[in-house]
């Protein structure tokens, strides 16, 4: 199993990968779509908060054999995410 320290990077690499295109996106064409690029950032910083604090938080009832399917869990929540903020923000650029 990969270690959490491995897992929170993961979480800050992709979130930033999606703050840094919405930036760029708007560094290219300015005043363009910049209420959807502003939600985009905004669910992107939530989806971050949000899987640190399941990733710091751990129910208490988790044993060693299912802590390895909740952080599985907690990745895969995380993949979801930043493909669908991925994903709207592609369909603004098809909009240009």
């Amino acid at each position: 199993m990969a270690s959490v320290r491995n897992l929170k990077k993961d979480i800050e690499y992709l979130v930033f990968e999606v703050v840094s295109d919405c930036f760029t996106f708007a560094g290219l064409y300015p005043g363009k779509h910049t209420d959807e690029l502003s939600d985009i950032v905004e669910e992107a910083i939530l989806l971050r908060n949000e899987l640190y604090n399941r990733v710091n938080n751990t129910p208490a009832e988790t044993t060693d054999a299912s802590m390895k399917g909740y952080y599985k869990g907690v990745r895969k929540d995380l993949f979801k995410g930043v493909d669908n903020l991925f994903d709207r923000l592609s369909k603004i650029t098809k909009d240009k």
